[in-house]
Parts: structure tokens; sequence; C-alpha cells
């Protein structure tokens, strides 16, 4: 799917800015309202996995400090993108493929984790007057909202809506795949010794952080077989095409970032494939 929207925006230049709002604030708020009003989803169960992710996200952003010197960048333009996978367009689908139907609320929770620290840590550290209220505008955390709410009631959503919002939710996953081609044939190079740097060095201080994380938590408590190796996975993802979106709209060196994004997201045919052979 993400070759098809490769090839055809690479033969049609659409403008998916309208599809891809569209799937933002619509598509994707429902399946993350649908997977976490589910009945048979018991949020507690994932606190410790939570906890992990989150440290997933901000540990890398740590290491890559010291890159930021070496590699001639501003920490604006590098840390966002070290710390932001892609777990929407890429992390969602593969997750699924690879662990089934019982994989997606773990999905959905990495997704969410990594979106709301992204339009909140993220979006202050590129533009520091950003408000931590303007949160609650996000239809994606207002469907986190609703969600937890609902699941936490034990509320009972009546099947007719129940399958309506399945049915939109369902249009998310892929969409985002060839948006993820289309926004990757659309992309423009500009540093490739960064981008290089940055396709190597994303995994890796992902999964060492990672590394870091479990051997401090491990020996006091436990996480599933199957738990451990999805945060392998999304500890390896590539950056998130949202990083170049927020440093375009933002003017944040956007053509540097785009190297970034497009190198990483292209490397990960590589890695991907080799972190599956351990994990899977």
């Amino acid at each position: 799917m993400v070759g098809v929207g490769f090839f055809f925006a690479k033969k049609s230049q659409p403008d998916l800015s309208v599809v891809n709002k569209l799937n933002l604030n619509l598509f994707t708020p429902f399946l993350i309202f649908s997977v976490l009003s589910q009945k048979n989803i018991e949020l507690d169960q994932y606190l410790l996995f939570s906890f992990v992710a989150v440290l997933v996200v901000l540990l890398p952003g740590l290491l890559s400090i010291p890159l930021t010197k070496r590699l001639g960048v501003s920490w604006r333009t590098f840390l966002p993108p070290m710390m932001f996978r892609n777990s929407g367009n890429l992390g969602l689908p593969i997750l699924l493929l690879a662990f089934g139907e019982q994989a997606i609320a773990a999905a959905v929770i990495l997704f969410l984790i990594e979106n709301t620290l992204h339009f909140s840590l993220g979006m202050r550290m590129l533009r520091t007057e950003s408000s931590l209220l303007s949160l609650l505008k996000i239809p994606i955390l207002q469907a986190t909202l609703v969600g937890v709410v609902v699941a936490y009631l034990d509320f009972s959503v009546p099947q007719p809506v129940a399958i309506g919002v399945e049915m939109l939710g369902q249009i998310s996953i892929p969409l985002m795949l060839l948006s993820l081609g289309a926004r990757m044939a659309q992309t423009q190079l500009s540093d490739i010794r960064l981008g290089l740097v940055s396709a190597i060095w994303a995994p890796l201080s992902g999964l060492l952080s990672l590394a870091l994380v479990l051997a401090m938590v491990l020996p006091f408590t436990g996480l599933s077989k199957d738990l451990i190796a999805m945060l392998v996975i999304f500890a390896a993802l590539p950056p998130a095409v949202l990083n170049f979106l927020i440093a375009e709209q933002l003017n944040q060196e956007p053509d540097r970032v785009a190297s970034i994004v497009l190198l990483g997201n292209l490397s990960a045919l590589i890695t991907l494939p080799i972190v599956f052979t351990f994990v899977l």
C-alpha cells in the first residue's frame, strides 16, 4: 500500500493535505475511540507498558544532544525526529500484521503516547509559546479522553453506533499507508549526510533507550513476551512524517528535516526486517 501511494503520487502529483487532515481529525479518532471503548480492553494491564513507552520516546532526545554539535545541526531540527516515531503510518499496520487483532490495544496505546508527547512536548520544543491547553482541541486526544472514560465507566456503546464507529476507524490504517508512500514520493533531499546518520541513529538510539529501561524495570516486574516485542519494534521505527509537516509549518529547517524523515523511512526497509527476525 505504501508502494501504491508512492507511484500514484509520482504519476498524479496529488494534493493530499485534505485527505491527511480528514484522516487525522476524523478516521483516526474514530479508530482510537473504537479500540478504547471495547469491553475486552483492560487499560490497567498497560500501565507499565505505557511507562516504558514514554521513556523510549524521551530518552533518545537526551542521547542525541551530543550529536547535534558534531553534525552542526540545530537541536530543534534534530531531536524531534529522533524522539517521535512513525507509530501511525507504519507502527499501527506493522504491529497488527505481526501480532494480529489482539495487538490493536497495545498498538493504539503506543500511537497515543507518541502523538500526545509530540503535540505537547514536541510543539513546545519548536515553539515555546504554544499552550498545553491547546491539546484539548486535538480530535485524537479528545477521542482518547472519551474512550478512556467510556472504558472505565463500563458504558455500553449501542451496537449500531459501535459498528459505524468501527467502520470509520478501519479507514484510517490503509489511508495512513497510502499517505506515507505519497509523502515519500513528494519529499526532496537536501542533506544526504544528515539523513544517513539519522537513519542509523534513530533506531539505534531507540533500541538503546529501551534496553536501558528494561534493564531497570524487568527485575522488579514483568512484561509479556509479546509486549516486549512490540516495544522493540516501536523503538526501531523511523521518524514520523509529522516531524516534517510541523517543521514546514514552523519553518524549522524543513528541507533538512525532510532528509531525516525520508531516509529514515527508506532505511526502515532494511532495519525493520532485521528487528523482526529477532522478536518474532
